[in-house]
């Protein structure tokens, strides 16, 4: 497996992986018809102008599956958090979770963000999703509430931070040295 930054060609990939974990992990925590009319198409168009755009944009990349997770991070959004980084987004399809994707993805994202100057990282997540005891597993601390309104329903949110981000960063069993992760900066 190897994680890289997002190239133009990865996009349709990443679509697909967005809409897919979307509606697997959110199944019953937003309505069914959101769920239900989200569009690769849409998806493409926006993941295009993200992938070009400034922030970072990640894969992981399986040598003969082809993208199996993505993620991306920038300037956190929150202004309770001025200053920090914030992953915004971090899915791994179903059938390739519980191997150590997620973790690779989530230290390549901190690392990025470490190295653009940031000495903290905020992720928000659904409260109901059960990904939120992975992200206090792999060091995050749970720092805030918020109700957001979304799709005509109020949507309970936890924000979990990592300050400051560690050095060197290093989270479960990924590391630059052993080759389980490899930032490719090549576009």
């Amino acid at each position: 497996m190897r994680i890289r930054v997002a190239r133009a060609g990865d996009v349709a990939a990443i679509a697909s992986v967005y809409v897919e974990t979307w509606r697997s992990a959110y199944a019953g925590l937003v309505p069914d018809t959101v769920l239900a009319k989200m569009s690769e198409d849409r998806q493409r168009r926006h993941w295009t102008a993200q992938v070009a755009g400034g922030d970072t944009v990640m894969v992981a990349e399986h040598p003969n599956h082809g993208v199996v997770g993505m993620g991306s991070c920038g300037l956190c959004r929150d202004w309770r958090f001025a200053g920090a980084g914030e992953i915004y987004t971090l899915y791994v399809l179903p059938d390739w979770q519980e191997q150590g994707h997620g973790r690779d993805l989530l230290t390549a994202m901190l690392r990025a963000m470490r190295t653009a100057g940031f000495e903290a990282a905020v992720l928000w997540v659904l409260a109901g999703n059960p990904s939120r005891f992975f992200y206090e597993a792999m060091g995050g601390k749970r720092v805030a509430e918020r109700n957001e309104r979304l799709w005509g329903t109020t949507l309970p949110e936890l924000a979990y931070e990592w300050r400051p981000l560690p050095r060197p960063i290093l989270l479960g069993r990924s590391s630059e040295g052993n080759g389980s992760v490899r930032r490719d900066n090549n576009s």
